[in-house]
């Protein structure tokens, strides 16, 4: 029977399944084969951006809440509830296990165990498997596990054996998951998506480029470098990250990818079956962008910080979008001209005054009733170009009436 259990962890490793249910196949499978194993719990810590631990629960006759994040530097009792547990002892001690026998009048003194000796629960056993240097990424160096019971007398001898035999298998099948997670986060988190899903699938030729059709959003922050001089230091990177976030977030909602972060700076494409699809998804990216700055600018002003605007060049061309660098270092991003044209259209916004500018590529790709509420400033010469181009704008009161 162990055997099977072992092989079922192993397998399920391997298949990818995920850690709520290898956690909630092991403690069924436990049960089948006399381990009375009543409620479980795990933890493994996260590289991710927006959260730094992972839960696990399981019980045998109550639905729980079978998977939870914990947030980055997450306080308050959230924090102090953490400190209590028999994880936070295992991790701080450097023990490997932890037993408290309230059949035999053993202290519930640790988070949530008053609560399980008053429900019945007569056994707990809190383990930790942790990581050797090589399999250790961050903070994720360590599974922890606890289990519980109500059978009379506790875990016996042979429950245990059985228990410390198995937990390793189920630490190294969530590992596994885990793992395969973690490489997935971070290619979307630095990548891209679609980037990400390129490496992931093994496309990661040196040599690897596709030449694509895409409208190019480049944009960068207005006045940064006099509100920066202005500014407390300890404000420029939280002023960054606020106005990314209503940049990416509007990129994305429109359906475009955001290939490269470049300081304050933006690098985007979007695609489409058409070049009037993927022209329209952009434009439609810069109408909710607006919306998302004047909440945010309105906040900002609220808590008394610095407010700033958006340029936005946008344009449409042809772009080589694959794998360029050396052989140990590549990025995953688009080159061309039009890469290099929308980057100098956008450095017009400043000296024409305007937050947006469009170049005639994409001007002219826009169904008419879209095409129709641009206004032409002329040709203007772009630094590196050696042809003058015609740019578009939208005049604030049409654009006010276009997002609305």
């Amino acid at each position: 029977m162990k055997n099977n259990r072992v092989a079922w962890l192993m397998q399920s490793g391997i298949e990818g399944m995920t850690e709520a249910d290898l956690l909630s196949g092991f403690c069924t499978r436990c049960a089948v084969s006399r381990v009375p194993v009543e409620r479980a719990s795990a933890v493994i810590e996260a590289l991710h951006p927006m959260y730094e631990r992972r839960a696990l629960r399981w019980d045998a006759n109550n639905a729980l809440e079978r998977m939870s994040e914990f947030g980055m530097g997450t306080g308050g009792s959230l924090a102090m509830n953490w400190e209590r547990t028999a994880f936070f002892h295992l991790r701080t001690t450097g023990d490997i296990e932890v037993r408290r026998r309230f059949s035999r009048g053993d202290a519930a003194d640790f988070y949530l165990l008053d609560s399980m000796k008053a429900d019945g629960f007569t056994d707990f056993v809190a383990l930790a498997h942790r990581f050797g240097g090589n399999g250790t990424i961050g903070e994720i160096d360590c599974f922890f596990s606890q289990v519980a019971t109500r059978a009379p007398g506790g875990f016996s001898e042979a429950d245990l054996n059985a228990l410390k035999a198995l937990v390793p298998c189920l630490a190294l099948a969530t590992k596994c998951v885990a793992m395969s997670g973690v490489a997935r986060t971070i290619a979307k988190v630095y990548l891209g998506e679609d980037a990400a899903q390129h490496v992931l699938h093994g496309e990661m030729r040196r040599d690897r480029a596709d030449r694509i059709a895409a409208a190019l959003w480049f944009s960068d922050l207005a006045n940064f470098t006099r509100i920066s001089d202005l500014s407390d230091p300890d404000e420029i990177i939280p002023m960054i990250n606020d106005y990314a976030e209503a940049v990416i977030s509007s990129v994305k909602t429109a359906g475009g990818e955001v290939l490269k972060l470049m300081g304050y700076g933006t690098l985007a494409i979007f695609g489409g079956a058409t070049a009037q699809k993927a022209c329209e998804a952009a434009l439609r990216g810069r109408f909710v962008l607006e919306r998302e700055l004047v909440d945010l600018n309105a906040r900002r002003r609220i808590e008394g910080r610095a407010v700033t605007e958006v340029y936005l060049g946008l344009h449409f061309g042809d772009v080589f979008y694959g794998n360029i660098g050396g052989r140990e270092r590549l990025d995953f991003t688009v080159i061309g001209p039009a890469v290099n044209e929308v980057s100098r259209i956008n450095s017009l916004c400043r000296s024409l005054d305007r937050k947006l500018l469009v170049s005639s590529q994409f001007a002219s790709a826009l169904n008419p009733d879209q095409g129709s509420i641009l206004l032409s400033l002329g040709a203007h010469t772009l630094r590196g170009v050696s042809r003058p181009q015609e740019l578009f704008t939208i005049p604030q009161c049409e654009h006010a009436m276009a997002t609305a």
